[in-house]
């Protein structure tokens, strides 16, 4: 079948937020003590950023170039990410309910900016009313069926263990605890299956009718409500391509434009054929850049408090980057690349900054390059003024809103002369991608159209170096500098001669230039 992405997708720029950490507007009132907003965050506790203050925010994000948002969870739950969902219909009260939203959305719209949502379909909380349900009844309950309890606990009238007071098993992430419906901790000890064996996290029997109506109703809501797609939280865990087929039937009957983005760490073609997801979220890109651009400043501590982060990030020079980028650029059909979700970082990994022993250089590198490939780029919120942040829950702080003077302004400044370059040229959002030179510590790529090409170069070594581009293509054409913030003065352009052209790269950056 033939493979229909969003169009929109291609020409955006996104900008990740976690709510609760963003932006306060003092339009919702808190029930209760909040944590200070400058205090390092905790596992459990709130700050108090609510949806109204993003909508306070929108001239700055456009200001910076962002053109989407994607919003970790909004809707009702009992802990600050909001992963843990007990009323899919209602928007936290604490970010200041369906009304924010409406307001968010529609301030969004009015700006031609598009709305993201975080639909968390695997898993629910002990709080949702189904489970709670099945807490009061028991076997009697007519929701027993919505989750994988354990019928020897049902039947024998033992008590579920949703608040267990003993010590839980370690987390083994070698294992995956949600391939086995009865073979899991929490099913055999707590008397239903909770995901990674998490008791605050009961997994949802999607085989069970009734659920997926529910589920696929929830997602037709807030699309009808005027949300632009759904990020999905972990889909592969729902071990039922039928579920998310149907999941897209149901979702593009309403809007056919909305983005269907799925977070899935590693390549998988096989779910983007078409009939299920339009792209994941591109952590491989993520981790080739940091790889790249980090080359030789990576924290290994900080790198492998993820293992899903540590595993893939390490010191690669440019013919390993270069291999590393083709791979990421041809392992799907050039529709599912246009709309590829290309993050540096996100809620559930250290910051890029971090990564690189906080620096800058190697996260204007990094910047660069996911601004200049196919894919629409995802800004982490805080990461364009240099906001640093370990592992979860560090690197979901405070946006420094009261505290300008910790705003790296020349890193800001860069981030959005990228952001720029990319919305004023089209060949960097619908180009062709070709490296055109890899050898030490330099790498090259072209991007071209019909009628426009784009030359990206980068330096990750301590030296000025210069390189020869296998230009074919562009014989007789000249190659004229874009500026970028903090390139050298008087940097030169080149001439393509034979098919090739030389050109210098300053040391620990990039350049861009155009035929």
């Amino acid at each position: 079948m033939p493979i229909t992405t969003p169009e929109w997708v291609k020409d955006a720029v996104f900008y990740q937020i976690f709510p609760d950490r963003f932006a306060r507007s003092g339009r919702v009132d808190a029930p209760g003590p909040l944590e200070p907003w400058d205090a390092p965050p905790t596992v459990h506790g709130f700050k108090g950023g609510d949806l109204y203050g993003i909508v306070d925010r929108l001239d700055e994000l456009q200001s910076l170039g962002i053109t989407a948002l994607y919003l970790n969870p909004i809707f009702a739950s009992a802990s600050n990410h909001r992963y843990h969902t007990y009323d899919y219909f209602t928007v936290d009260p604490l970010l200041g309910g369906n009304a924010a939203l409406r307001e968010l959305i529609d301030a969004c719209h009015a700006r031609g900016m598009k709305v993201v949502l975080d639909g968390v379909f695997n898993h629910a909380s002990r709080g949702f009313w189904p489970f709670n349900h099945v807490m009061e009844c028991g076997a009697g309950s007519p929701y027993r069926e919505w989750f994988w309890f354990n019928p020897e606990f049902l039947d024998a009238g033992r008590p579920i263990e949703a608040f267990p007071l003993r010590d839980l098993p370690p987390l083994d992430h070698a294992e995956s605890p949600w391939e086995t419906r009865d073979g899991s901790w929490s099913f055999r000890e707590l008397g239903y299956r909770a995901w990674w064996d998490l008791p605050a996290l009961p997994k949802l029997n999607t085989d069970n009718p009734e659920v997926r109506e529910y589920l696929f109703g929830v997602a037709e809501h807030w699309i009808r409500f005027g949300a632009d797609g759904w990020r999905l939280d972990v889909p592969d865990q729902i071990e039922d391509d039928e579920f998310w087929r149907e999941f897209r039937r149901r979702v593009k009957a309403v809007n056919p434009d909305a983005y269907i983005v799925a977070e899935i760490w590693q390549p998988r073609p096989s779910v983007l054929g078409g009939d299920m997801y339009d792209s994941l979220m591109n952590y491989p890109l993520g981790a080739a850049a940091v790889s790249f651009a980090g080359s030789g400043r990576i924290d290994r501590a900080v790198a492998d408090s993820h293992a899903g982060v540590g595993a893939y990030v390490h010191d690669d020079d440019g013919p390993a980057f270069a291999r590393r980028l083709v791979e990421i650029m041809t392992v799907y059909p050039p529709e599912v690349t246009a709309v590829q979700l290309n993050l540096l970082d996100s809620h559930d990994t250290p910051r890029a900054l971090t990564i690189c022993s906080g620096d800058t250089d190697a996260v204007r590198i990094a910047t660069l390059v996911q601004m200049t490939v196919p894919g629409a780029p995802c800004i982490y919120y805080g990461d364009e003024v240099g906001l640093p942040g370990g592992f979860d829950p560090d690197c979901r702080r405070t946006f420094p809103w009261d505290r300008p003077q910790e705003w790296d302004r020349e890193l800001l400044a860069y981030v959005r002369a990228a952001v720029h370059l990319r919305r004023d040229h089209p060949v960097l959002r619908r180009g062709s991608f070709r490296v055109v030179a890899a050898e030490g510590p330099a790498i090259a790529y072209l991007l071209t159209t019909e009628d426009a090409a784009m030359i990206v170069a980068l330096n990750n070594g301590e030296e000025p170096v210069t390189v020869e581009l296998a230009l074919a293509e562009l014989e007789g054409r000249s190659l004229a500098p874009v500026p970028l913030p903090g390139d050298p003065a008087g940097l030169p352009g080149a001439e393509v001669l034979g098919g090739r052209a030389t050109i210098v790269i300053p040391a620990r950056s990039g350049r861009v230039l155009h035929a």
